[in-house]
């Protein structure tokens, strides 16, 4: 069977996240974009632990489905129903050999035996019922140690790896390798996040990743950005099905991952918001990594810390790695076409009605062919955005640094008519 999962969101409990962000309107908004598993985040939190054992319900070995009696009609018709998969992200802080680091790792559990165990072990460290992502000052090595103890079928995975300030490979507050992080537990992180910030091209360059799966999640605090980053599979709907893909690498079961274009990403780039300074690896070893307008060091994205780390060129070839497609959401093109913004509600109306002729967000950015998008009455301006995407016609001035995404140009102004023999992204 073939779905697109989303395992990497934040619920209401979360620290800067909306509330609603709960069950009913994830699972409702899962179905309308066409993804088929979620992630239910922050499963630590005791409220939203309680939440999901009270909706939720045991679908297939690992997974759940909300119960009838919570469900919320949705806008893209005949759809499975959403899966959901026990997830949390930890944020550990803490200090080793002097140095002050900060790590982020989602944490995958297959049942709720062993979510409960890791709640009343972490439980022990810090207070769960403070954030649905709790910060806690535990050594990644000791995470690995309480997790594996628990349940060997749990999952870590180190997130977004590469942002500067929370991850494995931050330029601010990281390692320079799994092993620094995880020293004996490494044979056990058969994945990354990529984060955002990168794409898997960029990971392709360490070799240190070459038997490292890559995976894409959205990372969602909201409704609307569930799934705006993914990943396709082939295979059995079970926890078991699922990590296996990811873990064995199989490009029969693990298809694809859906990537925002990195230089979106809110730290793709170097800079200084503050400042208005945003540069390129090279202007800032020209500043030596210093603000030309503050005198301080500037924040050192993602794009430059690969760089620092890699030992292949740009554009070293994958063989055999699982191949990625680059999207925009659906909202934005038909922002930026119409050149409005996402929230407002000629924007929102328009997405609904596209969503309700074609059911599910994923089959019109990936799968419908152009000229039968035209036939349906969509606006030519959000078909052009849509051919824009498919053709890689978008650029970002700037490209995201420092906390900021990067602003999304399309550089097409050709007739639509030319596109409209495309039959799809795949």
């Amino acid at each position: 069977m073939k779905f697109i999962a989303d395992f990497h969101i934040h619920s209401r409990y979360s620290r800067a996240t909306s509330q609603h962000m709960v069950l009913e309107e994830i699972d409702r908004v899962a179905h309308n974009k066409g993804v088929l598993v979620m992630g239910t985040g922050d499963f630590t939190h005791p409220a939203w632990f309680s939440e999901i054992k009270e909706k939720l319900e045991l679908a297939e070995p690992g997974l759940f489905k909300l119960k009838k009696q919570f469900k919320k009609p949705g806008l893209s018709g005949n759809f499975p129903e959403t899966r959901f998969i026990l997830t949390v992200e930890i944020s550990g802080i803490y200090s080793r050999n002097n140095r002050t680091y900060r790590i982020h790792n989602l944490i995958f559990a297959p049942d709720l035996e062993t979510a409960a165990k890791i709640n009343a072990r972490l439980g022990l460290i810090g207070k769960l019922s403070s954030d649905g992502r709790p910060i806690l000052g535990l050594d990644s090595r000791d995470l690995a140690k309480i997790i594996f103890d628990i349940n060997p079928k749990a999952v870590i995975i180190p997130a977004h790896a590469w942002t500067p300030w929370f991850s494995l490979f931050g330029s601010m507050s990281g390692f320079n390798s799994i092993e620094e992080c995880f020293g004996e537990y490494s044979k056990y992180i058969f994945a990354i996040e990529t984060g955002l910030s990168s794409d898997p091209k960029m990971n392709w360059r360490l070799s240190q990743l070459d038997n490292i799966a890559l995976i894409s999640n959205s990372d969602s605090h909201s409704l609307e950005r569930i799934g705006r980053e993914a990943n396709i599979f082939n295979a059995e709907l079970s926890y078991d099905n699922i990590i296996g893909a990811i873990k064995s690498r199989d490009l029969e079961k693990f298809v694809a991952t859906i990537e925002f274009f990195p230089e979106e990403g809110k730290y793709h780039f170097d800079g200084h918001r503050a400042c208005g300074v945003v540069f390129s690896p090279e202007e800032t070893k020209k500043h030596n990594n210093i603000c030309p307008e503050c005198n301080r060091k500037l924040t050192i994205g993602v794009l430059n810390r690969v760089h620092e780390l890699a030992d292949r060129p740009d554009g070293y070839p994958a063989e055999g790695r699982v191949p990625f497609h680059y999207i925009v959401q659906l909202d934005k093109i038909i922002a930026k076409s119409l050149g409005m913004s996402t929230a407002s509600q000629k924007v929102k109306s328009e997405y609904e009605n596209i969503i309700k002729i074609f059911g599910g967000e994923f089959k019109i950015l990936m799968e419908k062919g152009l000229d039968e998008l035209s036939h349906e009455g969509i606006k030519p301006k959000i078909i052009s955005g849509i051919a824009s995407l498919r053709e890689g016609k978008v650029r970002f001035d700037p490209p995201g640094f420092d906390g900021q995404y990067g602003n999304m140009v399309f550089t097409d102004s050709e007739n639509i008519q030319e596109f409209t023999t495309q039959k799809s992204l795949f």
